[in-house]
C-alpha cells in the first residue's frame, strides 16, 4: 500500500510537497478505513479537493511517472517552468508484505540523466520509533555510493546514467539488489492510474471474456449503479443485436472489416426491458464511465491493487460515488487502497464517511502551490471531528477554492459590475 508521495520541482510543484497516507491512531474514529500491518497504519483512501488547475492532477501526474519510471517505461517527467532548474524530485514510500519501504530519485531532465537513487528500509520498534536501514545509494554530486551487496558499490559511479539503476546491469548477481528491484517492480505493477474522463474500457472487455469469479462481480457492480439495466454481458458473435448494410454483424466478412478493438466494442451488450442492446450505441455517458470502471474498481479491491483516479465524481452520480469510497473504507478491505481527485463536496463528511487525515487539499496563489490535509487544522482553528467540514469549505476557511475575483468578470461580462461599461455605477 502506498503511505507517501513526494514531489518537488515537478510539474506545478515548485518547493516540496508531500502527501502521506499514514493513519493517525490517536483518533479511534473509523478504525475500519486503516489498514493495520506490523505496526504500521495505512489509510485505505484519500480525496484530494482543489480549484481548477491548481494542482489535483500533477499529483496524480506524480504517481503515474514514478510507477512509469518503476517499471522501466518512458516518464513524461517535466520539471516546474518557473524555477529554471532542471532537476526533478520524486520519491515514494510504500508498505510491502508488512514491511516499509521508500525510495527517492533525482532526474535531471535536461540531460536526462538519474543522478539521485535511495531505496531504504522502514523498521519499527515496539516503541513505535522508526529508523532506517539502507539498502542502496547512488549520489552522483556527492559522490556518495552504497549498496548492501558489496561487490555492486564499485560498479555504481562507472555505469550509465540513463536509467535507474537496477535495469542498467544484471541484477540477478546480487542478493539485496535482486529483491531491491522486484520489490519495486511489483509494488508498481499493483498501481492503476485513470482518469475519469478517458478511461480504457478495453480492461473491462479482457476481464468480461475470461469468465472468472470477477466477471460476475464487475456485471453486479454495473447493474446496480444503472438501475434501470437488468443485465450486462460479452455477447457470442451470433448474439449481437447490430445490423450493417442490412445484415447482421456477426456476418464473417462484416466482422472481418471491423478492428478488433471496436469488435470488442460492439460485444459489450445491455439488456433493458427484456431487449439487448450494444452498450456503445445506447448506453448513456455515464453508464459507459461505470461500465469501463467497475473492472479497475472490482479487480482492485479483490486483488488489493492501488487505484489512483483523477476526478471521480466526473460523469457519475454522488450517491455512487460514495457508495465506491465507502466499498474500499470497508473492513472486509484488507489490502486496496483509492486514492482520488474531486469536486464533490458531498464526499467531503467527517461525521460519517472520512477520518481527517483522509481529506486533503491543493492550493495555487502567486507564490505556489501548496498540498496539505484536514488533519492539519487543528481544534483551535475550529476544525473538530463534529465540524461541518462542507460549510468550512464553502466559505473558505480551508483554501483550495476557485479565486473569488470569478464572480466580478462573471458580473462583468453582464455589465453589472460597479465600474463597467453598460448600466452599471
Amino acid at each position: 500500500m502506498l503511505t507517501e508521495i513526494r514531489a518537488k520541482n515537478c510539474f506545478a510543484f515548485d518547493e516540496e510537497v508531500v502527501f502521506s497516507m499514514k493513519a493517525d491512531m490517536r483518533n479511534k474514529k473509523f478504525a475500519s478505513n486503516v489498514q493495520e500491518e506490523n505496526s504500521f497504519h495505512v489509510l485505505k483512501t484519500a480525496g484530494i479537493y482543489g480549484a481548477n488547475n491548481a494542482g489535483k492532477t500533477c499529483l496524480v501526474k506524480c504517481i503515474r511517472v514514478l510507477k512509469e519510471f518503476l517499471l522501466n517505461k518512458d516518464a513524461a517527467l517535466m520539471p516546474n517552468l518557473f524555477t529554471g532548474n532542471p532537476v526533478c524530485e520524486l520519491g515514494v514510500t510504500f508498505l510491502s508484505d508488512g514491511r516499509m519501504y521508500a525510495y527517492d530519485i533525482k532526474c535531471d531532465v535536461e540531460k536526462e540523466e538519474v543522478i539521485f537513487e535511495r531505496f531504504v528500509e522502514i523498521e519499527k520498534d515496539k516503541y513505535g520509533n522508526e529508523r532506517e536501514c539502507v539498502w542502496f545509494l547512488k549520489d552522483t554530486a556527492s559522490e556518495a555510493y552504497f549498496c548492501l551487496d558489496e561487490d555492486v558499490v564499485p560498479m555504481i559511479s562507472v555505469v550509465a546514467k540513463n536509467n535507474l539503476f537496477y535495469y542498467l546491469i544484471d541484477v540477478g548477481k546480487f542478493e539485496h539488489l535482486n529483491r531491491m528491484k522486484n520489490i519495486l517492480v511489483a509494488f508498481a505493477e499493483r498501481i492503476d492510474v485513470i482518469n475519469m474522463s478517458d478511461i480504457p474500457i478495453q480492461h473491462t472487455i479482457e476481464l468480461m471474456k475470461n469468465h472468472s469469479n470477477l466477471q460476475g462481480k464487475i456485471v453486479d457492480f454495473i447493474k446496480n449503479a444503472d438501475l434501470y439495466m437488468e443485465d450486462f454481458e460479452y455477447a457470442e458473435m451470433d448474439r449481437i443485436p447490430v445490423m450493417i448494410d442490412g445484415e447482421r454483424i456477426s456476418s464473417e466478412e462484416k466482422v472481418l472489416n471491423l478492428p478488433d478493438m471496436v469488435m470488442d466494442q460492439i460485444r459489450l451488450v445491455s439488456t433493458y426491458k427484456g431487449k439487448r442492446v450494444p452498450s456503445m450505441l445506447f448506453d448513456s455517458t455515464g453508464t459507459k464511465k461505470i461500465a469501463a470502471l467497475a473492472s479497475y474498481v472490482i479487480e482492485g479491491l479483490e486483488k488489493g491493487r492501488i487505484l489512483v483516479i483523477d476526478e471521480l465524481d466526473s460523469g457519475i452520480h454522488f450517491k455512487l460515488t460514495r457508495a465506491i469510497v465507502a466499498m474500499f473504507n470497508n473492513e472486509l478491505n484488507t489490502g486496496a487502497q483509492m486514492i482520488f481527485t474531486v469536486h464533490d463536496i458531498n464526499l467531503m463528511d467527517c461525521r460519517r464517511m472520512f477520518r481527517k487525515e483522509q481529506i486533503w487539499f491543493v492550493h495555487k496563489d502567486d507564490q505556489g502551490v501548496y498540498v496539505y490535509s484536514l488533519a492539519d487544522f487543528t481544534a483551535r482553528q475550529g476544525v473538530r471531528d463534529t465540524t461541518d467540514i462542507m460549510e468550512k469549505y464553502r466559505k473558505g476557511a480551508l483554501g483550495a477554492l476557485p479565486d473569488p475575483e470569478l464572480i466580478r468578470s462573471l458580473l462583468n461580462l453582464k455589465g453589472n459590475a460597479k465600474g463597467a461599461d453598460g448600466d452599471g455605477e
